[in-house]
């Protein structure tokens, strides 16, 4: 049975915190869409970010999940505890999520991630999980409509965090979400995202560190030519950085948000050749 976020914490007495942007999930049409999304089977490790008051922990469980519910306000303790005490299939853990080990949380074998997180820290959560040491095979996460559309776009609108995405997985919109399906309402649309992580890696680099220590120089300056801004990110002279991305085969004038990946882990590679001499 499906109970509003709102009647619960009334119930105990609680209000959303705005300082952690909880906005609760409660449409149930929405949640199993999520959970569609996420194709969970029937004995699936999954970690779900931000359990908040159970919601959409209960129609995980109801898919047959083994779901590690992590939840940093401790002050719905009483409400996940009361609400999932008989359940086995459901491991309560409050912490922040950005200081937990889930690779040893959930133990062998892959896992999924799924999220109804505060959308302030929805960059930190993937950074968080793409880059752990043993990403799971599939995150699907609601974050801010604009978020969503960035992370999926082509060279010519991309960011830093596009880049990382497009690295480690695939991004697909599954869905547009309306504010009416949170509680409080949000003033912003949204999205269930969902990115399936590559087996092996899209494009040749050194290693991951390489080449995201080249991006982030090339994204330091985002209004400046590449030339200058990745001169500033390696801190070498900017015609050293021309003739990197001339090695490249880059325009050095051209800028960040407009390189392909290959064309990253291509400069990736010549810088990581000239390195010894930089």
């Amino acid at each position: 049975m499906s109970i509003s976020p709102k009647a619960l914490l009334d119930s105990y007495g609680l209000m959303p915190k705005k300082s952690l942007g909880q906005n609760f999930m409660h449409d149930p049409n929405t949640l199993e869409k999520i959970v569609e999304a996420a194709e969970v089977r029937a004995g699936d490790a999954v970690v779900e970010v931000g359990a908040g008051t159970g919601a959409l922990t209960q129609v995980l469980a109801e898919a047959g999940a083994q779901v590690y519910a992590i939840e940093v306000d401790e002050r719905l303790q009483p409400i996940l505890e009361d609400r999932f005490e008989d359940q086995d299939m459901v491991y309560l853990v409050f912490a922040d999520i950005l200081k937990t080990d889930t690779a040893t949380l959930v133990g062998d074998g892959d896992y999924l991630v799924v999220a109804n997180a505060p959308y302030y820290i929805s960059s930190a959560i993937l950074w968080h999980f793409l880059e752990s040491r043993r990403p799971p095979r599939r995150l699907v996460l609601t974050m801010q409509y604009e978020v969503a559309e960035r992370i999926i776009s082509a060279p010519g609108a991309m960011n830093l965090l596009a880049i990382a995405v497009q690295f480690y997985g695939v991004p697909r919109i599954v869905s547009k979400l309306s504010p009416a399906v949170f509680w409080p309402r949000p003033h912003i649309y949204s999205a269930i995202v969902s990115i399936e992580t590559h087996t092996h890696r899209p494009v040749d680099v050194p290693s991951p560190q390489a080449f995201f220590r080249v991006a982030r120089a090339g994204f330091s300056q985002k209004r400046k030519q590449l030339r200058n801004a990745l001169a500033g990110g390696l801190s070498v002279k900017a015609q050293v950085a021309a003739d990197l991305l001339s090695a490249a085969d880059i325009d050095p004038q051209r800028r960040a948000e407009t390189l392909t990946l290959e064309e990253w882990a291509r400069l990736t590679r010549i810088v990581a050749e000239a390195e010894p001499a930089l």
